[in-house]
């Protein structure tokens, strides 16, 4: 294996950014993998501040070098946590778990459920662990089921549920039958198996419309049946990008343990954040359609003549569609509303911001600002995947849609691997006091997340999790 180790160090010491840097990074994974051999002894004196320091480190250092943790990692190098992924889909939120064994031998996938049969393909390609192919509406309600899901963990060891419902019925994007669409319970089924297995953490990410008026009362039935069960949860909405995605993307965060516990923070300012020019900049260029002959996942879908007609017209770098060119419904649209109409569509991204949110449409230049800073064409496999934060070698199984669909619904691995860090150092740190414990957002941010969203980015509201407690 390769000694990819060695990189993350450099990186962390550039991170930590003072003389004795070397010294006090080897000391804080030296504390963590000490802490790491007791973690079956939970009366054993510890020094909470300097796991949690040491955690947060961690997982800096794998969000910003994912692909080194990554490598590092391995099957066999696990550590004594063991982990469930509930809609495990392609596997975005396990390879976040998983990297940080690269680092620190921490989880053990233990067990992956999800009903889609292509992106298990991609799960167990990439991870090892074969998913249960199974419907967890139904599982939720099986007790046969889940006792079968409790036999693939092991006994008397730490479990953490993770996991990401279908997001589709919370978007924005979708309509009012939206509040009776049936993948909004799969949220509510995720609590009932964590109320059944009793893990000793839960992670819980979704689109941040769940926090709007339509769907709160998904969120409070859930926080009620956990903290009925004993937990403490905390709910939070973050831009992504603020632990090292190179994409604007916000996210709803709902974390659940046996003991109070701090909750997670961005790492990274504005002027900090991960570019799409530092994510896919070094890429090899292709051709629309064509694959790259070194990486199978490096292609674009083949656009039609118009199609690249109309994005040769749009300025390099960042620019928009002139309200002349492309198809004759955005052409006209100028001399109905006198205003271009759709601007983002068929848009260029911008070598030196991060990317827009990736969609599971994120192959289609007609669905948002998805080509290629320079090249005329739409994003590829492994540009969309990068930019969602998936290590550099990731595969996907299945077609164009289908790869695209996979990344576009998946928990970003940089995300993922900061969280499992923080989790890591929650579970091994002292309990904190009820007192004094921060259950996040406790009521609803109004009509729409969405609204909030241009001034967020745009800096003239508070950080993300501390403006939308406040609106509630």
């Amino acid at each position: 294996m390769k000694n990819n180790f060695k990189k993350s160090n450099s990186l962390t010491r550039r991170l930590i950014g003072n003389s004795n840097s070397e010294n006090a990074e080897i000391g804080s994974l030296a504390s963590l993998r000490s802490t790491m051999a007791r973690i079956a002894a939970p009366r054993a004196t510890l020094d909470s501040a300097a796991i949690r320091t040491s955690a947060q480190l961690l997982g800096q250092t794998a969000s910003l070098d994912i692909d080194g943790a990554w490598l590092e990692s391995s099957e066999k190098n696990v550590g004594p946590i063991d982990v469930i992924d509930m809609f495990s889909g392609c596997g975005g939120m396990s390879a976040g778990f998983h990297a940080i064994n690269g680092l620190l031998p921490s989880f053990n996938l233990a067990a992956a459920v999800d009903i889609d049969k292509k992106a298990n393909i991609t799960y167990e390609h990439n991870l090892g662990v074969r998913p249960i192919c199974a419907d967890i509406s139904g599982m939720s309600r099986s007790k046969r089921q889940l006792d079968d899901l409790v036999a693939r963990t092991r006994s008397r060891k730490k479990l953490v549920l993770i996991g990401c419902a279908p997001c589709q019925g919370f978007s924005s994007h979708r309509n009012k039958s939206g509040q009776t669409d049936q993948r909004n319970n799969l949220f509510l089924d995720f609590a009932r198996i964590a109320k059944r297995l009793q893990p000793a953490a839960v992670v819980i990410e979704n689109v941040p419309e769940l926090l709007s008026d339509r769907y709160w009362h998904f969120i409070a039935e859930a926080r009620s049946m956990l903290e009925s069960s004993g937990y403490f949860v905390h709910l939070a909405a973050h831009n992504l990008a603020e632990f090292g995605v190179p994409q604007e993307r916000f996210r709803a965060i709902l974390i659940a343990m046996k003991k109070p516990f701090s909750s997670p923070i961005g790492f990274l300012s504005r002027n900090e954040f991960r570019t799409v020019r530092h994510a896919i900049g070094g890429l090899a260029p292709v051709a629309a359609g064509v694959r790259d002959p070194s990486d199978e996942m490096h292609y674009s879908a083949g656009h039609k003549a118009s199609t690249i007609e109309t994005i040769r017209a749009v300025p390099a770098d960042g620019g928009n569609r002139p309200y002349n060119v492309g198809p004759a419904c955005l052409r006209t649209s100028k001399s109905w509303n006198g205003k271009p109409a759709y601007e983002d569509v068929y848009g260029r991204l911008p070598w030196d911001k991060p990317s827009i949110t990736i969609t599971a449409y994120a192959r289609n230049p007609a669905s948002g600002r998805f080509v290629h800073p320079v090249q005329h064409r739409a994003l590829t496999i492994r540009e969309a995947a990068i930019l969602q934060g998936f290590p550099a070698d990731f595969w996907f199984n299945g077609s164009l849609d289908e790869a695209f669909r996979q990344i576009g619904n998946a928990v970003p691995p940089r995300f993922a691997a900061y969280i499992a860090a923080h989790v890591l150092g929650e579970l091994l740190g002292r309990t904190g006091s009820e007192l004094s414990f921060d259950r996040g957002i406790t009521a609803p941010v109004g009509p729409s997340f969405s609204r909030l969203i241009p001034s967020l980015k745009a800096g003239t509201r508070k950080a993300v999790g501390e403006r939308v407690a406040q609106v509630g």
